[in-house]
């Protein structure tokens, strides 16, 4: 049997497929980022902007839930099995999106979409934590954003670039098609489960309490949810970035092309945001190794907070370009820094169930944002929805700055294996 070792190195070719199989998980959703609202609008005749992000809503909704089940059950019966349902799921999103008849049908496909990216996407999280071991968790996660949200940018300019020479669809999609194929493949013939190597950092790290059984999840979603305030402060930070990022990925293709942007030139825009933020992961993840989170955390949500205003307060390319350039910039400070906040708290037996409760409440966001700016661009515009989303992320992050605490690698209770409060 071969001996379990933890670390970079010591795991280099399982953590690189593992790099490379979230890039096909960030290339599903990038699917739609360009390309859907549009065809909402144009194609299924929808006035409503709360009508046309339904499908982020279920989105975000699906992945929340999905993200707090499937953690808790990986630790229970292994990382591996969750990723591959997770692609399974992820096949039937783009025919349903190719041959919807009615916007409904995209609302189904993003509920698959939603579950395949809590199952797929975490799973890759999870398990390149589980492999690096303690000391490497910020440069694990830099690495994993980064593949997942470059990809996402590539595949937003790809569907537009498509879009704008053929449809809106089918011929966009039909990428999605090989995509959730290979993406099956990997996860089945290629990836090797990693809950031995957690379970042997727990054994390393420090023994669970002789006397109880293991916190359960209801103790841990209240710990990380509200009982420490730093987490607390985490999990609200989280939920403002993808409540920002619901908004951009819904209203601002909307927005753009009221100012007469072809669908081409908004795949650029759109390319741009996922695009910084996933190549500046690659630094901003070990950095916060090194300096801490909470500043990136808190500064992070301030610049994303500066390029939205930007992105409305100056309606023209240049400055679009530039805005979406600062909200991917702010985004790669706080995205893996605050996965990393997480795990720096979490012992790891239950270390994928709190990291599940913090992207519960992070993913939420998507729901939020969608459904808050949706209803209030019916109500008073989409310029009024961008100002109000640039203004809660601002709050957001000033609240980080007052009260999260400079996380530790370990708190003590950590590492007796109980939740800390």
């Amino acid at each position: 049997m071969t001996q379990l070792r933890l670390g970079l190195r010591e795991n280099l070719g399982q953590f690189a497929l593992l790099v490379v199989l979230n890039a096909f998980v960030g290339a599903m959703v990038g699917l739609e980022r360009t390309v859907l609202p549009l065809l909402g609008e144009q194609e299924f005749g929808l006035e409503s902007k709360t009508a046309i992000l339904s499908f982020i809503v279920s989105f975000g909704v699906t992945k929340a839930v999905v993200n707090l089940v499937g953690a808790r059950v990986s630790d229970r019966i292994g990382r591996k099995p969750i990723l591959v349902a997770g692609w399974i799921l992820a096949l039937p999103v783009p025919f349903l999106i190719i041959y919807a008849p009615a916007w409904w049908w995209i609302d189904i496909a993003n509920v698959l979409l939603g579950a395949n990216q809590a199952m797929a996407w975490s799973m890759t999280v999870i398990m390149k934590v589980d492999l690096v071991g303690p000391k490497r968790r910020g440069l694990a996660l830099g690495f994993n954003e980064f593949a997942g949200y470059v990809a996402v940018g590539v595949m937003s300019w790809v569907t537009g670039y498509i879009a704008g020479h053929y449809a809106l669809r089918p011929q966009p999609f039909y990428l999605g098609i090989a995509i959730a194929v290979i993406g099956l493949v990997m996860a089945i013939v290629f990836v090797r489960e990693t809950h031995g190597h957690a379970q042997f950092e727990a054994a390393t790290t420090g023994p669970q309490p002789a006397a109880g059984p293991a916190p359960s999840l209801g103790r841990i979603f209240y710990v990380t949810s509200l009982g420490n305030v730093s987490l607390f402060a985490a999990c609200q930070a989280g939920l403002v970035n993808n409540l920002n990022d619901g908004m951009s990925w819904g209203i601002y293709p909307l927005f753009f092309a009221t100012h007469g942007l072809g669908v081409q030139q908004i795949g650029v825009v759109k390319a741009v945001y996922p695009g910084v933020w996933g190549m500046l992961q690659l630094v901003t993840g070990p950095l916060s190794d090194r300096v801490g989170r909470k500043n990136l955390i808190a500064w992070g949500m301030i610049v994303q907070a500066g390029g939205i205003w930007l992105t409305v307060l100056i309606p023209e390319y240049g400055a679009w370009l530039l805005g979406a350039a600062l909200q991917g910039l702010g985004t790669a400070m706080v995205y893996p820094t605050l996965l990393a906040a997480i795990t720096d708290h979490a012992h790891p037996t239950w270390r994928a169930s709190s990291l599940g409760v913090y992207r519960f409440w992070r993913d939420l966001g998507y729901a939020v944002g969608a459904l808050l700016s949706g209803l209030v661009a019916d109500a008073i515009g989409l310029a009024a929805a961008i100002h109000l989303v640039a203004a809660l992320t601002l709050i957001s992050g000033v609240g980080v700055l007052l009260v999260m605490a400079a996380p530790r690698p370990a708190s003590l209770a950590a590492r007796r294996g109980e939740p800390a409060t």
